[in-house]
């Protein structure tokens, strides 16, 4: 592997050119690179508690360099693990612990003679068992991520599969498992009683979402056989191009960041991500970061990702275009984009050497999105609202426990398998003879709720799967081309830990049809009275309630037993109201 003499290169942006020079003038006048690098808090808030949390989240700044110095404590653990005859190798996390480890996956596929990497970062059950249907549980090694180790979702797989091992292995089940996560944990303390093969421990003053260099990203590589020496060269290499003394226009992080936190306070504040070929799963990654990052005391970047390209006259004037690609970039890719440039429209262009530039690209961002921050006003490194959904999962569990059963609330609309539930204040407002309410009008009445620079945001607390994949993309299409909007799409639970926090904190521009279904099987956490089912449901219901506390713009429509179908019918319906389908 040949070490690149640079971070992935930045094409210049066409029009804008004022707006962005301007804020590179006072990125320069200001000192941004140098104060980030001095770890100043002051930088993005005066107030003591913000600086507080600050002071404590810039360790994302070092570990490269942290980590570059444990490569052979990585390669050598990577030996053990193959030469102890697994397969398999199941990570279990959430957000920041899983999205980093899922675009390795995707991007690099299995390497020759190392276990194969499965991620699961959902408590759909039918997702669950069809994970465990692929592997043999006593030549599996599950890593257990969680950076707080108190987080529901990898506690509650880590209970189930370490009574699964636990039936075959006995007393040595903790040979199957490793964990990922910061000193002084709960997540330590079980490990070290179950006799883990390994801890990893984390250092704590790197957020989740800032992760993708630490243990948090580069076990996983190494165990599935990456070679994390480049992947860190090259981060190490970006760090440096990024750093204190380089000048803002020069500096690749620096540079990125005024462009996003430039353009979004004039109102380009949907950063639409074209991610072509091997790295198309990166977006995944950008958009937790993002979303996360900015997303809160009333404003935000709405990161875009996965949204099929369209003809120019579908966007609205509060896109910006960012294009990364490894290699050559895709023929039509690149035509589409040359078209939305000549529309008008700002588009950003990065271009990657290779796969591995991914380790450049992760630090990049992170140093982008910490400046973007800044123009916004806001902390970057915090989460306000995100505790508040886990909160009311928590209440509703608490809730089951008492009763055996979650809270019913009452249907608007019921047809067949199919029903809508609408927020209360809306059903006074729009539906006080409910009787007369149909699928087809309520769908009506609420996309009429969009207006120009809303984003519609699809949340599927449902199985990913292709079939699913392509009907969401469908019915994306469908709306973009209808409202001249972005569009989003988020799986839950996982985008709770994304996205979820521009839901609640943002500018309370998107509109969100949250899709819920039946699960078809069903398996129980052990040590608690709930399934994955009901906490599957609990976090849906939460999240529900959350979205309704702010007043968003929010139905659930529940797809029934066969999602696949309900789906079809949320298209037909969507089409029906939209008039027209984009060709």
């Amino acid at each position: 592997m040949k070490h690149m003499s640079s971070t992935p290169r930045q094409g210049e942006v066409i029009g804008f050119q004022s707006v962005i020079e301007d804020a590179l003038v006072r990125a320069r006048t200001e000192r941004f690179a140098e104060r980030i690098w001095a770890k100043d808090a002051s930088f993005w808030k005066t107030e003591g508690a913000h600086q507080k949390i600050i002071r404590n989240a810039l360790g994302w700044l070092d570990v490269a360099r942290t980590m570059s110095e444990r490569v052979h404590e990585l390669e050598s653990f990577a030996g053990e693990i193959r030469e102890a005859g697994f397969t398999h190798l199941m990570l279990l996390g959430m957000g920041g612990s899983s999205l980093c480890p899922e675009v390795f996956r995707r991007t690099f596929g299995r390497q020759e003679n190392f276990p194969k990497l499965l991620v699961l970062d959902t408590t759909d059950p039918d997702t669950i068992a069809a994970f465990e249907q692929k592997i043999d549980l006593s030549k599996t090694l599950f890593i257990v991520s969680s950076k707080s180790g108190t987080t529901i979702e990898p506690l509650s797989f880590y209970r189930y599969f370490y009574d699964r091992v636990q039936r075959e292995k006995g007393e040595r089940a903790g040979e199957n498992f490793i964990a990922i996560t910061d000193p002084a944990t709960l997540m330590e303390r079980q490990a070290t009683e179950h006799g883990f093969r390994k801890i990893f421990l984390n250092p704590a003053d790197i957020g989740g979402r800032y992760s993708a260099l630490s243990y948090f990203g580069m076990v996983p590589a190494a165990l599935m056989g990456l070679d994390v020496r480049e992947l860190l060269a090259r981060a190490v290499r970006a760090v440096e191009e990024c750093g204190a003394s380089v000048p803002a226009n020069e500096n690749p992080g620096v540079r990125l960041g005024c462009i996003l936190g430039a353009l979004a306070n004039v109102g380009r504040d949907k950063l639409t991500l074209i991610t072509d070929g091997s790295i198309s799963s990166l977006g995944l990654w950008v958009e937790q970061l993002i979303a996360e990052s900015t997303g809160k005391e009333g404003k935000g970047i709405v990161p875009v990702a996965n949204e099929p390209l369209g003809a120019p006259n579908v966007y609205g004037s509060d896109r910006l275009f960012v294009a990364i690609h490894a290699g050559a970039m895709n023929k039509d890719t690149d035509g589409a984009l040359r078209a939305i440039e000549s529309a008008g429209h700002p588009v950003v262009r990065r271009s990657l050497d290779d796969v591995y530039d991914l380790g450049a690209e992760f630090f990049v961002w992170e140093m982008a999105t910490a400046v973007a921050g800044k123009f916004l006003g806001i902390n970057p490194f915090d989460q306000p609202n995100v505790q508040e959904s886990k909160d009311n999962t928590n209440a509703l569990l608490d809730e089951f426990k008492k009763t055996g059963a979650l809270p019913e609330t009452a249907a608007l609309v019921t047809e067949d398998d199919l029903k809508i539930y609408v927020t209360r204040q809306w059903a006074e407002e729009k539906f006080s003879d409910a009787k007369t309410a149909t699928l087809s009008s309520v769908i009506a009445a609420h996309l009429a709720r969009v207006h120009a620079n809303d984003y519609i945001a699809l949340l599927a607390y449902i199985q990913e799967r292709d079939e699913h994949d392509r009907l969401l993309r469908e019915i994306r299409t469908a709306l973009r081309y209808k409202f001249h909007v972005a569009t989003t799409t988020g799986y839950g639970p996982r985008f709770l830990h994304s996205t979820g926090q521009l839901h609640k904190g943002g500018a309370g521009n998107g509109v969100f049809i949250q899709l819920t279904d039946e699960d078809s099987t069903d398996l129980q956490i052990p040590g608690e009275p709930y399934s994955f089912s009901v906490l599957k449901q609990a976090q849906a219901l939460g999240d529900f309630s959350s979205l309704e506390k702010r007043n968003r713009r929010a139905i659930r429509f529940h797809l029934g037993k066969d999602a696949t179908a309900g789906l079809e019918k949320l298209l037909e319906l969507v089409l029906e109201a939209t008039g027209a389908a984009e060709s």
